[in-house]
């Protein structure tokens, strides 16, 4: 799961060795964290968080075929 998000972020960012993904355990849910360089937030997040969504959308459908409960967040 954590390639999956690295693989996403890495392409969309202009400084792709500045993305790094935490996983923490809250309870039964993994949280990934994507950490990347300031200046490439919006491209992460997009117009309206639209990009932000779509990565969660894609990290969580992939959770669900491995019986996962997870949650993504962009620091």
């Amino acid at each position: 799961m954590k390639e999956l998000i690295t693989l996403i972020a890495k392409s969309l960012v202009n400084q792709p060795d500045a993305v790094s993904i935490t996983v923490t355990q809250e309870g039964d849910m993994e949280v990934y964290a994507i950490h990347v360089d300031p200046a490439d937030m919006g491209k992460v997040i997009g117009k309206n968080g639209r990009i932000a969504k779509a990565i969660r959308a894609v990290a969580k459908a992939a959770a669900i075929k491995e019986s996962k409960k997870i949650s993504v967040t962009i620091v």
